[in-house]
C-alpha cells in the first residue's frame, strides 16, 4: 500500500513522522517539510495505532536532501536497503541540523533543560563527503562465501565488493588480504579492525581480519595512537573489542575532556578523578598524566579484556597512580578505598543505556564537584542529566561531535557542576502526593497511550519496573521471575523506559521534575 504524506518532524532511528488519517507513520529516508510518496511496511492493515514505511518518491524535497552518496544504503525502491547509513539521503549540513535537533529535543523532553548545542564535524569528513571514517567494519558471508550485508526486511544477503564508510587504510588492508574475493564459510562473521595510521605512517602489521572471532590475518593485539594536549599516547587494544570507531574520534573526545577537567580543577596541584566505564583506558591515560601535577585515579570497566589492556597501557608509561577495577560500576562503587572516595571530577562514558539512577546517585554521594558525561545516546544522556539535576548538579556545558556521519548517531559531552544547597529533611507521606493519576490509571491505559504517541509496545513488566524505580506502589511479584531466583528478568530498554516515564507524567502519576528515580 502506498500513500502520500507531508512529513512533520524528526523522529528516532533516522526516521521522520507523518500522519495518515490521524495515524502516526514513521518514515525512513524522509525529511521534515517534504511531501513524499511512501510504501507502507506489511502488514499495513493491522490494528496498531502507528505504521512504518519508506520513501519511494519525493514530490517536494527539503533543501537538506542530497542524492544518496552510497546508493546501496538508500531506499529499497532505489536499489538500496542494506542499512548502516540511515542519513545517506541528507546533506552534511542537514545531518548536523538533524543531530543537533535530536539532542535539543531529548534534553528538553527528558532532561527538562533548554540548551543550545554546538556540534563539531571531524577533520576531513567534509572532503570525504561523510565517507571513509570507520576503522572497524563487520559483515557476514553469504551462501557463496562472499562478504555481504542483509537487505532490510528480508533474509536476502547482498554481496559487496567495497565498504564506502570504511577508512582508506581499512580498504587497503581488505584489498591486500583479498577480503572481497570471498572464500569464507557461508554464514561466518567477518570483522576488520585497522587503527588509523598517524603522521603518514604505514599500516604494516597493525591490523586484524577476524572470522567468527578468530584472527585469520594480522594480529589480535592492536596499537592505537592518540595525541592529547600535545602529548602522544599509545594504547594496546583487542581487535575484537570496543574502540571509538571514527578515525579522528579518540583525538577529538580526549582533548575536549582533558580541557574540561583542567578547567574544573583550575590549576590545582593535586586531584582525585574517577573514570567510569573506562574501556582500555582512552581517557584514563591522559587523565592520569595531565589532569594535575599529582593525580589519584579510580577506573572501572566491566570488560575483563579491556581492563587487562588498560593495566598494560598504564604499565607501559610507568603510571602507578590508577586503581584499575574490573566489574560492574554500581557494585564496584559500593567499596572504594578512602583516598579515592571523594573525587574532584568524575568522567563517565557509559553504554547506550546510560548510567542509570543508581550510579548517578553514587556519584552524587561521592560529593564530586564536577561530572563529565560522554554519551552516544541523547535520550540516556537527558534522562541521567535530569537525575543528576535532582541530586544537586547543574548543566554547565554541552558539546556534540559528529563522529558517525551518514547515520543518525551522535556523541555528546556534558559538564555538570555541583550546586551547593542546604538539604532539609521532609518526612514522606504518600497521601501528601498527587495520587490521582496513580490511583486511576490502568496498565492498559498506559500501554495504549505509549503505542499511540510513541509507536512502541511495552509490557506490564516494564511498566512495573519503572514504577518501582520511581517509588510508586507496586505488587512485589511483578519484578520477580516466576521460574525461580536464578532466572534472569528482562530489563526495560532505554527507549521504552523513557516512553513509560512520559506516560507517567501525562497521567499525572509523577511530577515533571520533582519525582526523580531513587538513587
Amino acid at each position: 500500500m502506498e500513500a502520500t504524506i507531508r512529513i512533520e518532524r524528526y523522529a528516532d532511528q533516522g526516521r521522520c513522522v507523518g500522519h495518515i488519517d490521524g495515524r502516526v507513520v514513521f518514515v525512513r529516508f524522509a525529511l521534515p517539510g517534504e511531501l513524499v510518496r511512501v510504501e507502507l511496511d506489511e502488514p499495513h492493515d493491522r490494528e496498531e495505532r502507528f505504521w512504518t514505511g519508506e520513501v519511494v518518491e519525493v514530490l517536494e524535497a527539503s533543501e537538506d536532501r542530497a542524492e544518496p552518496i552510497w546508493p546501496l544504503a538508500g531506499p529499497l525502491a532505489m536499489g538500496g536497503g542494506v542499512g548502516g547509513a540511515d542519513l545517506v539521503h541528507v546533506s552534511l549540513a542537514g545531518q548536523l541540523k538533524w543531530k543537533t535537533c535530536s539532542i535539543v529535543e531529548q534534553m528538553l523532553r527528558l532532561g527538562h533543560t533548554a540548551v543550545e548545542v554546538p556540534i563539531d564535524r571531524m577533520p576531513q569528513d567534509e572532503a570525504e563527503r561523510g565517507l571513509h571514517w570507520r576503522t572497524r567494519i563487520e559483515m557476514i558471508a553469504d551462501a557463496d562465501g562472499r562478504p555481504s550485508m542483509r537487505r532490510r526486511g528480508t533474509h536476502v544477503r547482498v554481496p559487496i565488493d567495497t565498504m564506502p564508510l570504511a577508512s582508506r587504510a581499512l580498504l587497503d588492508v581488505a584489498e591486500r588480504e583479498h577480503v572481497w574475493d570471498g572464500g569464507f564459510t557461508p554464514g561466518s562473521q567477518i570483522r576488520l579492525s585497522v587503527p588509523e595510521p598517524r603522521d603518514g605512517a604505514a599500516v604494516e602489521e597493525n591490523y586484524a581480519v577476524l572470522v567468527d572471532g578468530e584472527v585469520t590475518a594480522g594480529t589480535r593485539a592492536l596499537t592505537e595512537k592518540v595525541t592529547v594536549a600535545g602529548r602522544d599516547f599509545e594504547y594496546g587494544v583487542d581487535a575484537g573489542g570496543f574502540w571509538q570507531m571514527h578515525r579522528q574520534a579518540p583525538i577529538a573526545l580526549t582533548n575536549h575532556v582533558i580541557d574540561l577537567v583542567r578547567g574544573e580543577l583550575n590549576g590545582a596541584q593535586s586531584a582525585c578523578v574517577w573514570d567510569l566505564y573506562s574501556g582500555s583506558g582512552l581517557f584514563t591515560l591522559p587523565l592520569a598524566s595531565l589532569a594535575a601535577e599529582r593525580t589519584r585515579m579510580l577506573s572501572v570497566e566491566g570488560g575483563k579484556t579491556a581492563v587487562r589492556n588498560a593495566q598494560r597501557n598504564l604499565r607501559h608509561v610507568h603510571l602507578d597512580n590508577v586503581d584499575v577495577r574490573a566489574g560492574d560500576v554500581a557494585k564496584t562503587l559500593v567499596n572504594v578505598r578512602n583516598d579515592l572516595a571523594r573525587p574532584d571530577v568524575v568522567v563517565l562514558d557509559p553504554p547506550r543505556a546510560g548510567a542509570r539512577a543508581k550510579v548517578c546517585g553514587q556519584i552524587a554521594n561521592s560529593e564530586a564537584r564536577s561530572v563529565i558525561y560522554i554519551a552516544c545516546n541523547p535520550a540516556s544522556l537527558a534522562r541521567d542529566t535530569a537525575t543528576l539535576a535532582g541530586l544537586g548538579y547543574e548543566l554547565a556545558d554541552i558539546h556534540a561531535f559528529d563522529i558517525y556521519p551518514t547515520t543518525h548517531h551522535v556523541e555528546t559531552v556534558c559538564l555538570l557542576s555541583h550546586q551547593k544547597v542546604q538539604h532539609v529533611y521532609v518526612p514522606f507521606e504518600p497521601k501528601a502526593r498527587n495520587m490521582r493519576g496513580l490511583e486511576r490509571t490502568t496498565y492498559k491505559e498506559i500501554r495504549e497511550w505509549i503505542e499511540r504517541e510513541k509507536g512502541l509496545k511495552v509490557s506490564q513488566l516494564y511498566i512495573a519496573q519503572v514504577k518501582a524505580e520511581y517509588g510508586l506502589i507496586e505488587r512485589e511479584n511483578y519484578n520477580k521471575s516466576k521460574k525461580g531466583d536464578e532466572q534472569k528478568v528482562p530489563t526495560c530498554p532505554p527507549e521504552k523506559h523513557d516512553a513509560i516515564v512520559e506516560a507517567f507524567r501525562h497521567f499525572k502519576m509523577i511530577d515533571d521534575a520533582a519525582d526523580m528515580p531513587k538513587a
